[in-house]
């Protein structure tokens, strides 16, 4: 076994590519040893601004050898009348490499065809690793790749230099001016090199030693951690980390150096989360706070070079995070001074989307849903009349810092700074966490508002955009969707679940079509409702497949309704622990049966079928008992309903079952009597109501 080296060199990549293309390249290289047959011990990749590596630490010399059959043209067409080979059975012999004895007929589904055996593989590694080396570079993926020089090859960057190594000889191969060799290059300042690689047991001590380049993205992260955490230590604080900061910033260097630098304490006054942001945002710095949580005035940055003079490059630091935390400043000084009524009046003049009117209005139809749903949920929710104007003002004002200063300079802190605004002007915590809150959550992983105000704007002003661009007809389709109508539906649902709210989907998105007055539909309002239940419906299902439930577990929960999505994945996880019984499936049987005989005979009874009977005109003796074990279980069933106690609804199934199976064993649903079949029907009927409140029992195939 030997070992390989395959190193891309390229002028500075942004950091959001880096970890993407070392995951990309691990793959497609993966799957192409694999594809040629040549033994590995697997691929790991690395990944700096400026070079992807793959590294195979064991890799065969030569490829596996395997013997296939091939097979070629029947053999009708292959042999003339006297037996011999016709001009495709020879030329099937000769595109094969193999003599025209070696030749046989063998027998498939599809009739007689010529076939012969050969052996593939077998050939050297290094004669095979150019192709796939090339085939990986080409395959690697960037939102726009880019042209330099006067070359047809396209990147995300331009190639400055290539290193291929199979232990110490040099696996030949050209892209455009560049060919390989067993040349790399260093940290731009602390060693340039180039650095000549003898083979490739010397490749990662060169790379750290001659280069000063950390290739692993976990250890420049894990230095960045470990310095930064000892040197906020000695401050007596710790450092404010931010994982997808720090993902950035890994990437973003190859020899990182973190540096604590100083802040005025003056601006200290500033809200905690102007003060993050001017760091994260502009400076990628990290805040650094007292163990209380109280921020302090340094920052922790992180340079790309060991500096000679630490002392200058600090103080270039500060200053120009001094100048970013001074425009913060003014901007919170001048939005301190304006009044909510104020921005009220700009949001009219700011477009919303299209047809569907300003902000202003926007902000509108979120105050009278946030009313509704407080008047909804109410006592369930410990909400006091006199708190209902709250929440409602809540959504009034949800939008009104989208034109102040601070967000127009600094996007990332809508709603925060609605919130900040909002408690300092005495608005109260209602109306500040309404406001504050309002984004999340912000993708399927963040979390969802902790307060109940922050969850009523967040889902009002969801549904409303939902409802707006349903009933204009702009549906997401397969990968687009620019106004994230996915991520609303799902986190209205989490929302929903998180925090328990008996609230209603179909009448939420009733009232976010009401709340719309003088907009011309493109969808009929009947039609987008539709289609947003369907909607919530396809999310809904993918979220709870995607949390382990199987398929036709989560079709046959959301199958028996889902407006209710406070206790629908209760039921949902009743039903799963329901089908893993032994005797799950007879059961999905016998109930399927009741719903399939309603469903075909109902329109045929003559009338309406209304699930009432008279146990006077039972005959047989168990339709008796199945009647009298429905008579007893209905008061059981509707009160374990009501306490939403799902597993005690689906053992009462269980003792349902054999009453059930009875009746249809020794009971002829269908007779000729007019009056006993339609009270037979409805004693059906009335079993079928109740399941089908817990499931529906024909999506679960068995």
């Amino acid at each position: 076994m030997a070992e390989f080296i395959l190193e891309i060199g390229t002028e500075e990549m942004p950091a959001r590519f880096v970890p993407k293309l070392a995951a990309e390249l691990e793959g497609v290289f993966a799957a192409s040893l694999d594809e040629a047959m040549v033994e590995n011990g697997g691929v790991k990749c690395y990944a700096t601004p400026r070079r992807i590596t793959a590294h195979v630490a064991s890799i065969a010399l030569t490829q596996r050898q395997e013997e296939e059959t091939v097979t070629g043209p029947p053999t009708r067409i292959a042999y003339d009348g006297d037996g011999n080979l016709t001009k495709a059975g020879m030329g099937f012999a000769k595109t094969q490499g193999v003599s025209e004895d070696a030749l046989f007929a063998m027998e498939t589904g599809k009739g007689e065809y010529l076939a012969a055996k050969k052996v593939v593989g077998g050939g050297k590694t290094i004669d095979i690793l150019p192709e796939l080396c090339i085939k990986g570079i080409e395959s690697l993926s960037f939102p726009k790749k880019m042209h330099w020089g006067d070359y047809s090859f396209t990147f995300g960057r331009p190639l400055r230099w290539l290193l291929a190594l199979l232990d110490d000889q040099i696996v030949d191969f050209s892209l455009e001016n560049l060919t390989t060799g067993r040349t790399t290059r260093g940290h731009r300042v602390m060693g340039p090199g180039p650095h000549e690689v003898a083979s490739t047991t010397e490749y990662f001590s060169v790379i750290e030693n001659a280069c000063k380049v950390v290739i692993d993205p976990d250890v420049r992260k894990k230095m960045i951690v470990d310095e930064g955490n000892r040197l906020a230590g000695e401050l007596g604080g710790e450092i404010v980390w931010n994982d997808k900061l720090l993902e950035e910033v890994a990437n973003l260097v190859e020899f990182p150096k973190p540096l604590i630098g100083d802040i005025d304490p003056l601006y200290l006054e500033l809200p905690r989360e102007v003060l993050l942001t001017s760091m994260q945002s502009h400076q990628k710095s990290f805040g650094v706070q007292s163990p209380d949580g109280a921020l302090m005035p340094h920052f922790l940055t992180t340079l790309n070079i060991e500096p000679q003079d630490v002392a200058l490059v600090k103080k270039g630091w500060e200053r120009v995070l001094k100048a970013r935390l001074e425009d913060a400043r003014f901007f919170w000084e001048a939005d301190c001074t304006v009044e909510f009524e104020t921005w009220l009046d700009k949001l009219e003049n700011v477009v919303f989307l299209g047809p569907l009117g300003s902000v202003g209005d926007k902000s509108r139809r979120i105050e009278r849903l946030c009313g509704k749903l407080a008047e909804v949920l109410g006592e369930s929710q410990s909400i006091m009349p006199g708190e209902i104007e709250k929440y409602a003002m809540a959504g009034r004002l949800a939008k009104a810092d989208l034109v102040s200063e601070m967000v127009i300079e600094f996007d990332s802190l809508q709603g925060k700074m609605g919130g900040l605004y909002a408690e300092r002007a005495g608005k109260g915590e209602i109306v500040s966490k309404g406001i504050y809150e309002q984004y999340l959550p912000a993708g399927p992983d963040s979390p969802v508002p902790s307060s109940l105000a922050g969850a009523l704007v967040s889902m009002a002003d969801k549904v409303d955009t939902m409802a707006g661009c349903f009933g204009l007809g702009k549906v997401p389709t397969g990968a687009n969707d620019p106004y994230a109508l996915r991520r609303c539906a799902l986190g209205i649902s989490r929302i929903i679940m998180e925090h328990e709210l008996d609230v209603d989907l179909d009448t939420l998105l009733r009232e976010a079509q009401a709340a719309y007055v003088d907009v011309k539909w493109k969808v009929e309002p009947a039609d987008a409702l539709d289609k947003l239940k369907e909607f919530f419906g396809q999310r809904l299902r993918a979220l709870f497949t995607g949390h382990g439930f199987k398929t036709r577990v989560v079709d046959a929960a959301l199958g028996a309704g889902f407006s209710d999505i406070r206790t629908l994945k209760a039921r949902l996880k009743a039903l799963s622990e329901f089908s893993k019984d032994a005797d799950f499936e007879q059961a999905v049987l016998t109930f399927k049966r009741a719903a399939n005989i309603i469903r075909k005979q109902g329109d045929q009874a003559g009338q309406a079928l209304t699930g009432l009977y008279d146990a006077d005109l039972f005959e047989d003796a168990h339709e008796k008992t199945f009647g009298s074990q429905l008579e007893t279980i209905a008061p059981r069933f509707d009160d374990l309903w009501e306490h939403g106690d799902f597993g005690g609804l689906f053992g009462l199934l269980g003792e349902l079952r054999p009453a059930v199976d009875g009746f249809f064993d020794n009971v002829m649903v269908m007779c000729d009597d007019t009056d006993i079949r339609l009270n037979r029907l409805n004693l059906l009927k009335a079993l079928v109501d109740r399941l089908s409140r817990l499931a529906d029992f024909n999506a679960l195939q068995v």
